[in-house]
């Protein structure tokens, strides 16, 4: 049996055993610690199969088809941790914003810092595409902004919170920019987010055909990916009941479960973000940092407004004083970074820094 199967096996009797009744038992502490451990590794080993899939699709499609395929699931799976938390017995009004900043300092932060000192290390200076990287930053800015400071001052409802009119008009707004953005990025430039000269290089054939047995092979990978995405959809609410009672036991800051939610669904992306990195191969990098936060504040904003509507939970999204000078320092430090036709160790070094006084302050604030 390969690991694939093995791993769907293991995370498909996860689901059967969580289901049949298993989750009652969480109420003891000491089974609860086991039971998050291995809940925790499955839902992560399944991540790590969504990437695996998204990767076989990225091949046989092609840029930037294949990234933004690995990025949509991802965000499902986030979508689905944050929900499962949500529509618990005890809501989490700032969860949603704790973990959408989490996602943007680990990606523009952490793991674009980490992976531009790596490429620095081992090619000295990267080149990567331009003008992929400007749109990715025309796109979060804005969306970031709206999301995460603009409710700090609104008027119509307590700070960091929206009004219902602003919750439907800007998700509609979210939803229809970040369209837009996927609709160019799939069609009329395309060849932004291709590495430079890719354009102009001769076609090579294409992994997938348009033939049945293509189609068929096109077929079986996205049920392989549904298949690993799948069981983290299922097993995220029993994860998530362990999560919030762990950091309530611990009195932890409520910021950790947010965090958390960013670590998991981020670790697998991250990954295949430094290994692009270390193959010369920034651009592609670049898409799975820039596109997580693109797709973490286009899609993730409205869904946890929508179910903050329909539950009728407040949702705070406004970051702290704090967390928005951060916010700024980090959004003006990646368009210093992504200015310029190619990347250095110092740049990755200074994003390492500002990552790490985002750890400082999630526990020293």
């Amino acid at each position: 049996m390969t690991l694939s199967w093995t791993r769907l096996l293991l995370a498909w009797l996860t689901v059967a055993a969580v289901l049949g009744g298993a989750a009652g038992l969480f109420d003891q502490v000491w089974f609860g610690v086991v039971v998050f451990a291995w809940l925790l590794g499955i839902v992560v080993w399944s991540a790590f199969g969504v990437v695996h899939e998204a990767e076989e699709l990225a091949e046989a499609l092609g840029e930037p088809l294949g990234t933004l395929i690995l990025t949509l699931s991802i965000v499902i799976i986030e979508v689905a941790l944050i929900s499962a938390v949500m529509l618990g017995q005890k809501g989490v009004p700032t969860l949603g914003r704790d973990t959408m900043f989490a996602v943007l300092m680990i990606v523009l932060n952490g793991v674009v810092g980490l992976g531009l000192l790596i490429g620095g290390l081992r090619h000295h200076q990267q080149s990567y595409n331009l003008q992929g990287a400007g749109a990715y930053l025309a796109v979060i800015l804005p969306l970031t902004v709206i999301a995460l400071v603009l409710p700090n001052f609104t008027t119509t409802t307590e700070a960091g919170t929206l009004s219902r009119v602003q919750s439907v008009f800007f998700s509609i707004f979210t939803i229809g920019l970040y369209g837009l953005f996927l609709w160019l990025q799939t069609g009329r430039h395309e060849g932004f987010f291709r590495p430079i000269g890719e354009d102009e290089a001769v076609p090579a054939e294409p992994a997938i055909t348009h033939g049945p047995a293509s189609r068929a092979r096109t077929g079986r990978l996205f049920a392989l990916l549904l298949a690993n995405i799948l069981p983290i959809v299922i097993l995220s609410k029993s994860l998530a009941k362990l999560l919030d009672a762990g950091i309530e036991a611990l009195g932890a800051p409520t910021a950790l479960g947010g965090i958390m939610i960013a670590v998991i669904v981020l670790t697998p992306e991250a990954i295949s973000a430094v290994r692009a990195v270390s193959a010369n191969q920034l651009t592609r990098a670049i898409n799975l940092c820039l596109g997580a936060a693109a797709s973490t504040l286009g899609l993730t904003v409205p869904a946890v407004l929508l179910i903050g509507l329909a539950t009728g939970q407040a949702v705070v999204l406004g970051l702290s004083p704090a967390n928005m000078i951060l916010l700024a320092l980090t959004l003006v430090l990646n368009t210093l970074t992504f200015s310029g036709p190619r990347t250095t160790m110092l740049e990755g070094a200074v994003h390492l820094s500002v990552f790490c006084v985002f750890l400082v302050l999630v526990f020293s604030p």
